[in-house]
């Protein structure tokens, strides 16, 4: 592969640009066709295996010969919301291709946080989303959706890339309670652990909590204010970026209407494509996470199975952060509805 020229390796998201190596300064990318990215739930290591011989290119090089101009366009979300199946909806040869949580992204926040200055984090992200844009060839565009881990440079992404928009997909309040407490105890760690990032990112600041209070609360009240954070900021990019840019969607709407979703994602990030082509896409008819048949009914019968075995628990930690979230004036509902 190596053999290849570069200007052909990276005019076309074939190579998906997979990992940003801080030490070398360099971008490593692994070869994956459509097929690979349909079944891969997310494009990282654990799903399509350790690319042992990656193809490295410096960031100065590949700056210098990729596209700066290709159209990208965002699914931020909240977790457990259906983004995956979204994500996967945008997987149509000849108009899209969706990158369901490339480590790429998750590399620049790690870098982030373990403290590089501002203004590199900045640089490599804006060349990271250059080589993520690129799109397979006779697309029209590439729909990234980042890991929520991202979400705290999400704002950072729009500002540098004026013709992106952006769906901020999130389950209500309830629903993404059921889902933390039947997941169980991977899940309810996983929500500490998301916590933590918040709190790094600066994204738990007026919420009316002290550092030590966190450790009084129990899982689904951790869960909870994760879930407010991240709902404030939702909010305010809204307000920051309007309905031009951005547009919100719930998961159940999302999930009861699909297929109508779909069409209204595409009209809104100015993608063309019949229709009819949409009708029976198989995102909308297997499990995002597992694979198999799975449909709305099912995914309802799961959280009313949940809902029953922790509906007291769940019941208790809504009305608190209800309070909380009136407080500090974050709404449970969004505006600048997609649907």
């Amino acid at each position: 592969m190596a053999e290849q020229p570069l200007k052909n390796i990276l005019a076309y998201g074939e190579w998906l640009t997979h990992r940003y190596d801080e030490d070398a300064d360099s971008f490593h990318l692994r070869q994956l066709d459509r097929s690979q990215h349909d079944a891969a739930t997310f494009i990282t290591d654990e799903y399509l295996g350790v690319e042992v011989n990656p193809f490295i290119v410096s960031r100065n090089d590949a700056m210098e010969q990729v596209s700066k101009t290709n159209p990208l366009h965002f699914i931020v979300h909240s977790a457990f919301c259906a983004s995956t199946m979204l994500a996967r909806g945008f997987n149509l040869p000849g108009v899209s291709m969706g990158l369901k949580e490339p480590v790429l992204l998750n590399d620049i926040v790690g870098w982030r946080r373990r403290g590089a200055p501002p203004a590199a984090v900045a640089q490599r992200l804006d060349h990271s989303l250059h080589m993520l844009a690129r799109p397979f060839k006779g697309d029209q565009a590439v729909v990234v959706k980042p890991s929520n881990v991202f979400n705290a440079l999400a704002p950072l992404a729009l500002t540098m890339r004026p013709t992106s928009k952006a769906i901020l997909l999130y389950a209500p309040l309830p629903v993404f309670l059921v889902s933390v407490a039947r997941k169980g105890l991977w899940c309810r760690l996983w929500c500490r652990e998301l916590l933590e990032g918040l709190i790094t990112d600066g994204m738990m600041m007026n919420l009316g909590f002290e550092q030590g209070d966190y450790f009084r609360m129990s899982d689904l009240q951790v869960a909870a204010v994760g879930w407010l954070a991240q709902q404030r900021q939702f909010d305010a990019m809204v307000g920051t970026f309007g309905p031009e840019r951005i547009t919100t969607l719930d998961s159940e709407t999302l999930t009861a209407t699909p297929e109508a979703a779909l069409t209204a994602a595409m009209k809104h990030f100015g993608l063309s494509m019949h229709a009819a082509n949409i009708a029976g896409h198989p995102a909308f008819a297997t499990h995002s996470k597992f694979g198999g048949a799975f449909d709305s009914k099912d995914r309802t019968a799961e959280h009313k199975a949940a809902a029953d075995a922790y509906g007291d628990e769940i019941e208790k930690v809504l009305i608190w952060a209800k309070a909380v979230a009136e407080t500090a004036g974050i709404p449970l509902d969004l505006t600048a509805r997609l649907l």
